[in-house]
C-alpha cells in the first residue's frame, strides 16, 4: 500500500472512531536527506568518550531478522542492541541502524522484519550477527515467524513480528518503527543476554 492508500485509511479509522479530521489533506512535511553528517553538524564531544560514558548504560541484545528477496540467496539479519518498545497502542516498537549497514537495504526491501530477544547462552550467536559479509544463518535453526515469514531463530527467550511502520533519520543512525503483527516467548527460564561496558554479561 502506497503512501496515498496508508493516509486514506488512516483517515477512514478516524472517522469511525469519531475523531475529528481535517477537511482538506495535509501536505506531507519534506522527507530529510540521508546524507553523512556533515563536519558543522559534529558536537565537540569525543567519540571515545561518547562510547565510554554510554556504554555504561547496559542493554539488552536483539538480532534483527528478514525474510530473503527475490534474487537473494537467503534471509538477512544483524544484531541489535539499540531496540525498544515504542506504543502500546498501536503496539509500536524502535530500533536503529547504521546508514551504513549493508544488511538495512535489504530489511528496507522486504517491508517486515523480526525482532529475536537473545538469551544468556546466545553470545556465539550474537557475535556470528555482528560480523559483515558472510553466511550468518550456516548452522542457525531458525523457522519463519507467522506474519512475516523472517527467520525466528531457536532458544531465543523472545520474538516480536513486525511490518516496517516508519523510518527517520538520526544522524549517522536511521530510527526504524515496526508495527507489531505476532509476538511471542520461549519457555519463561532463560536469562537475558545483557551488554554492558563493550562486553557480554
Amino acid at each position: 500500500m502506497g503512501h496515498a492508500g496508508m493516509a486514506a485509511s488512516a483517515v477512514r479509522y478516524l472517522r469511525s472512531v469519531g475523531a475529528a479530521t481535517a477537511a482538506e489533506p495535509v501536505e506531507a512535511l519534506p522527507r530529510p536527506e540521508l546524507r553523512a553528517v556533515g563536519d558543522d553538524e559534529r558536537a565537540p564531544v569525543d567519540p571515545g568518550e561518547f562510547r565510554r560514558v554510554l556504554g555504561h548504560f547496559a542493554t539488552g541484545v536483539t538480532v534483527i531478522t528478514a525474510p530473503a528477496g527475490d534474487g537473494e540467496s537467503g534471509p538477512a539479519g544483524f544484531a541489535c542492541q539499540s531496540f525498544s518498545s515504542l506504543s502500546l497502542d498501536p503496539p509500536l516498537v524502535v530500533f536503529l541502524v547504521g546508514r551504513t549497514s549493508r544488511t538495512w537495504p535489504r530489511i528496507a526491501r522486504a517491508c517486515v522484519f523480526c525482532v529475536n530477544v537473545l538469551g544468556a547462552h546466545q553470545g556465539e550467536l550474537c557475535r556470528g550477527f555482528a560480523v559483515s559479509g558472510g553466511d550468518k544463518f550456516a548452522g542457525v535453526d531458525h523457522g519463519p515467524a507467522p506474519f512475516s515469514g523472517s527467520p525466528r531463530l531457536a532458544g531465543a527467550p523472545a520474538w516480536i513480528d513486525c511490518a516496517i511502520h516508519a523510518v527517520h533519520t538520526g544522524g549517522d543512525h536511521l530510527i526504524v518503527v515496526g508495527r507489531v503483527a505476532a509476538l511471542g516467548t520461549g519457555d519463561g527460564t532463560d536469562a537475558p543476554l545483557l551488554f554492558h561496558k563493550g562486553r557480554f554479561l
